[in-house]
């Protein structure tokens, strides 16, 4: 089956350049896969299909970039994948890197266990809502995720538990991104910085850590 998209990988985006062959194959199979599920779930737009390898995942390995010493990660409102499981199938290869999708939509879990087997990606999908996985959810946890999911606030209400506990919050922000930070520092309780994006010039990468001596290690 052919690519979602002409370009070949590597000359999309400067993020792709270097990708080991076995990252940019399972993104392959992951892409093919995306494609012939979209008739079937709603997982992403066709407009956007055809610019998958930079709107998605290229967009979707720079949130691994930025704390790149995490490998065991925790993705908030999966969807079709972004950016958790590329970050999955990025660290395929890695000992010990674990990716937990939490995803409330069947049939979006479906195609993402699907992508997994396919793929031999290192995730674990918890199909069900936020409210109801997170509190069971005890594991180790370096980062959390998160992509057009909800406002930073809501966000950081879902993530406390994981950012407490020492997790970095990485989440993708669109043009708005200012006001939800003046929404969200409150009372000094996280230390937040922002990283320009590397797709998109009005995004921003927000980055939220704990106020504690000894975070921020990654």
């Amino acid at each position: 089956m052919p690519r979602a998209n002409t370009p070949s990988p590597q000359s999309a985006h400067p993020l792709l350049a270097d990708l080991p062959e076995e990252t940019l194959r399972g993104l392959e199979i992951y892409a093919n896969l995306l494609e012939k599920w979209r008739h079937a779930v709603k997982l992403v737009g066709k407009a956007t299909l055809n610019d998958l390898w930079v709107r998605h995942f290229a967009d979707s390995l720079q949130v691994s970039c930025a704390v790149p010493g995490a490998r065991r990660w925790l993705d908030l409102g999966s969807g079709a994948g972004f950016p958790g499981l590329v970050t999955a199938i990025k660290y395929a290869d890695e000992p010990g890197a674990v990716v937990h999708l939490v995803e409330a939509d069947r049939r979006k879990c479906a195609f993402l266990q699907h992508v997994i087997r396919e793929t031999s990606a290192p995730a674990i999908v918890h199909c069900g809502r936020l409210e109801k996985v997170l509190p069971a959810l005890d594991q180790t946890i370096d980062a959390v995720s998160a992509r057009a999911l909800a406002p930073l606030e809501t966000l950081l209400g879902y993530a406390e538990k994981f950012i407490g506990e020492g997790a970095v919050g990485v989440f993708s922000k669109g043009k708005q991104f200012e006001a939800e930070l003046v929404d969200s520092v409150k009372a000094g309780k996280y230390f937040i910085t922002t990283m320009e994006s590397q797709t998109c010039p009005a995004a921003r990468l927000v980055l939220v850590r704990r106020r504690a001596a000894g975070v921020g290690q990654f």
